[in-house]
């Protein structure tokens, strides 16, 4: 690639991005809109019943947050108009056939040249039939609709590196190679994904004829998931459904030239448009949260393991300058790691230490405005040591006295035993569906994304689309971006 190409090769071009309101998408969009503005259209899928409603979801939930500050400063008043012209909103759902698409869409067969899909649905527990709509059957859906565009260049899927499971065989290196059909993590089971979308329904009608009402589905529904996920090796239903949507991209990619990202835990922006925008809690995020707020004095996790984070926007540099790179042509090798863990670890302990550091220096504050004092480190245990830990701090104080109930667990005088039960169970089931990222034992090999940076290191636009881990200073990174910006978007 000759100096200055990316801008240059993405001018001109229309662009389909599926899951617009997401978290990644939103940072996809908002760059690709500032760094070349002669793109000829961003074609934007909403779900919603009408194209009115898409472009009222997207203003809502999309141009009018933080994250595009800094391109509506750039633009001023012409912000709104640059938007409507270069912005389309398209009302369809990725969980049907054709992208639910209506007749006045179709169009977009010509004039396509790039498809990336965002949509996921990233709860570990989601229900099993909404999971396999989205990300089993969502990725298959886009796919034949990427075959229908008659200028097709690239297709990029984002995925997750954890569609490799627990991974706890050691100190394994994952590698960058995709599934095969009907591969599953455990060699005792078969997976066959119509089976599982059979057997999905047969529950479904089950559920019906004993006339359970949508509460009783709802939860059914994502304890059948689990199941099926842990029947064939994986830890939860989002990395299950996820593993075999790949599997129908790449069994079915034909001439389509297929990308497959896979992020590790993706985290707030570290540079660009700013540093530290973020929506919601996400991954290591609701343990800082329950930490900082005092509620949570203990975790899950291995002080010697690896959390393998990477901030959003190297993320999706990584996307840009992947679908730049193979533009017209599919690559042999075509899924990239975008991680940390092999080039630049940063380990649980180091993660204790500086959320300790963080709020000894700058406490939250409860609801009377007084500061939430932090006096020891966040402890890392087993799960049946944070069952045991839950169970005193939250069983017992209510069966025992009220001088124990007041010095020693500082328990609320009005809380139920039912209240506080719930509130156990719920956090024994969240223990247990972050067990396998906070005790994880493998790293992410990235040899992939690091020849496509060797690529591009000649090129002018290299720093603006910097996706190099080795570039994060953690401390730095966690202490003054990352923390900050949990406390300010997700701990109002």
């Amino acid at each position: 690639m000759n100096s200055g190409t990316i801008h240059s090769f993405l001018k001109g071009k229309s662009i389909l991005v599926i899951g617009t309101t997401g978290f990644l998408a939103k940072v996809f969009v908002e760059k690709i809109l500032r760094i070349q503005p002669e793109i000829q259209q961003l074609y934007l899928l909403v779900r919603a019943s009408n194209n009115d409603l898409a472009s009222q979801r997207l203003q809502n939930e999309v141009f009018q947050t933080d994250l595009f500050g800094l391109l509506r400063d750039k633009l001023g008043q012409e912000f709104d108009s640059f938007i409507s012209k270069k912005v389309t909103a398209i009302a369809g759902d990725v969980s049907v056939q054709n992208l639910g698409l209506k007749d006045e869409n179709l169009n977009l067969f010509q004039e396509i040249d790039l498809i990336v899909n965002f949509a996921a649905t990233t709860k570990f527990d989601e229900r099993f039939d909404i999971s396999m709509g989205v990300n089993t059957m969502g990725p298959l859906h886009v796919l034949n609709f990427a075959k229908k565009c008659c200028n097709i260049k690239v297709f990029v899927h984002i995925s997750t590196a954890y569609v490799c499971g627990e991974a706890n065989n050691g100190e394994e290196i994952l590698q960058e190679k995709p599934f095969e059909m009907g591969q599953t993590l455990k060699g005792t089971s078969k997976l066959n994904i119509q089976t599982e979308m059979d057997l999905l329904e047969k529950k479904i009608d089950e559920l019906r004829a004993m006339n359970a009402d949508e509460s009783t589905i709802k939860y059914a529904l994502k304890d059948y998931g689990i199941q099926r996920a842990n029947l064939h090796g994986w830890p939860n239903t989002y990395v299950f459904t996820k593993a075999m949507g790949e599997m129908l991209v790449v069994n079915q990619k034909d001439n389509v030239p297929l990308i497959i990202i896979r992020p590790t835990m993706v985290t707030s922006t570290n540079k660009d448009p700013f540093p530290g925008w973020i929506e919601g809690l996400r991954t290591t995020d609701t343990v800082i949260r329950g930490y900082g707020i005092g509620k949570l004095a203990c975790f899950v996790g291995n002080p010697n393991t690896i959390l393998d984070i990477i901030p959003a926007d190297l993320v999706i540099n990584c996307v840009i300058t992947t679908i730049v790179v193979h533009l017209d042509q599919a690559p042999k090798d075509f899924i990239y790691h975008i991680s940390s863990s092999l080039r630049n670890p940063f380990k649980v302990l180091d993660f204790i230490n500086i959320i300790y550091d963080y709020f000894v220096k700058n406490p939250c504050t409860n609801e009377n405005g007084k500061p939430i004092v932090i006096s020891k480190r966040l402890f890392p245990t087993s799960l049946s040591g944070f069952n045991v830990y839950l169970t005193i701090r939250y069983v017992i104080p209510l069966k025992v006295s009220n001088y124990v109930n007041k010095t020693c667990f500082r328990f609320s005088q009005d809380a139920t035993y039912d209240d506080n039960y719930k509130k156990n169970r719920m956090l024994k089931g969240w223990a247990k569906l972050y067990k396998p990222y906070s005790c994880f034992k493998a790293i992410f090999d990235d040899t992939n994304t690091e020849n496509l940076r060797r690529v591009t290191k000649s090129l002018k636009e290299n720093e603006e689309l910097n996706f190099d881990p080795t570039s994060i200073d953690w401390t730095n990174y966690m202490m003054n971006t990352h923390i900050p910006s949990i406390v300010k978007y997700a701990m109002k």
